[in-house]
């Protein structure tokens, strides 16, 4: 048990310095040892000492010495240059000691000496040349994070008077942002929402993607009308991409109670999920271009009202979930996913779809798929999070 010595006050008891100092003591050993472990060129030793052994066992019938070039270059992928110069010091010496030990030719173990130290130096280079690039890519991968951050703000678990949740996964494991993009405000005119796919990929479609959620950031405060919205981004659009990129999107309000609008622009028709638990796509009943095309069509968008009442939830997604593939070719079946899975808590119904999905596609995606979900709870329903007040929620992600 632990012994506690009071005070000659009579206030509250103290530890031991004794008892401190070894905790503390213990403490520092231990992140020395696994620092230690974490540095050390274990296995490239292990690997000499296995060849020495060998060379050991097989006498001076074999020769095992010039296999002793395994050690340092292997510490060239694990460690640093001090490492990999230290591997190499060890083999050398291991190496002639049972040179001088079985006999060898002064000039046949003088070669395999020579080539071992060669192919030290030639590690340890190497050694240092690929920490530089591991600097140089971990500098990038935080621009890259740093850059979604100021860009893109996390969605909380309720904005205005939806539930919230969104999911979202990369082809790439190493990408961080990208033109699949979604965004929730609340405005002086009801919750409003987006969710769309930038044609393309890399910095072109990240650039793209952050300009239609600047543009649309700004016209969901400026402009009462859903579709005058949907004009300010097309406008944007035309002035700043190519004749060959667009960007598929829907773009949704809640103007009231009971009442939901919508804008679909070449993108997938979102599914609503009734309280009573059926699911049915909303196709558009004006069917318009991608954003950015308009002006080489003659359709122009049209507002679509729906009644969305408590219960209700609306699912917007991008074409990377339904064109995802198993080993059969086979899509996704989101619908019949969805309707599984639904329940009142749309983070839980998010995690069932996604986790669903990768099991389809067999753990990785070929292309980028964004799921965001929007749950209007009963009035008697207890609340589950803070409001999101005048804050902006959206993400995008490569």
């Amino acid at each position: 048990m632990r012994q506690v010595r009071q005070r000659d006050d009579g206030r509250r008891p103290i530890w031991p310095l004794r008892y401190r100092a070894d905790g503390r003591g213990a403490s520092a050993r231990r992140r020395a040892l696994a620092q230690l472990t974490a540095t050390a060129p274990v296995l490239p030793v292990l690997i000499v000492a296995v060849i020495v052994l060998a060379d050991l066992a097989g006498g001076a019938r074999m020769c095992w010495l010039p296999l002793l070039a395994a050690g340092p270059a292997l510490a060239a992928c694990t460690n640093g240059p001090r490492g990999v110069l230290c591997v190499g010091l060890f083999a050398v010496v291991l190496g002639a000691s049972l040179g001088a030990w079985d006999g060898r030719p002064h000039q046949a173990l003088a070669a395999v000496l020579s080539a071992l130290v060669a192919v030290t130096l030639a590690s340890a280079l190497a050694s240092r040349l690929r920490a530089g690039r591991e600097r140089v890519l971990a500098a990038v991968r935080s621009v890259a994070e740093t850059a979604q951050h100021a860009l893109l703000k996390p969605v909380p678990q309720t904005v205005g008077p939806f539930q919230v949740a969104v999911r979202y996964s990369a082809a790439a494991a190493e990408a961080r942002i990208g033109g699949d993009l979604y965004a929730l405000i609340p405005t002086p005119y009801g919750v409003r929402m987006i969710v769309g796919d930038v044609r393309g990929k890399g910095l072109p479609a990240v650039g793209t993607a952050a300009l239609v959620l600047g543009v649309f950031r700004e016209a969901a405060w400026d402009e009462p009308d859903l579709l005058d919205v949907v004009d300010r981004i097309e406008r944007s659009l035309a002035r700043n991409l190519g004749s060959d990129d667009f960007v598929t999107a829907v773009v949704a309000g809640h103007p009231g109670p009971g009442r939901l609008e919508m804008v679909n622009c070449g993108h997938a028709p979102p599914l609503l999920v009734r309280a009573s638990g059926d699911v049915e796509a909303v196709e558009p009943t004006q069917p318009a271009p991608p954003l950015g095309l308009r002006a080489l069509t003659d359709h122009a968008p049209g507002l679509q009202v729906l009644p969305f009442a408590d219960g209700d939830q609306l699912l917007l997604y991008t074409d990377g979930v339904t064109e995802a593939r198993d080993g059969g070719r086979a899509f996704y079946p989101l619908d019949e996913g969805l309707a599984r899975h639904v329940c009142d808590d749309p983070a839980r119904t998010l995690d069932a779809l996604h986790g669903e999905l990768l099991d389809h596609v067999g753990g990785r995606l070929h292309d980028d798929a964004a799921l965001l979900l929007l749950r209007k709870p009963a009035a008697t329903e207890p609340e589950t999070a803070t409001g999101a007040g005048g804050r902006d929620a959206s993400t995008t992600a490569a």
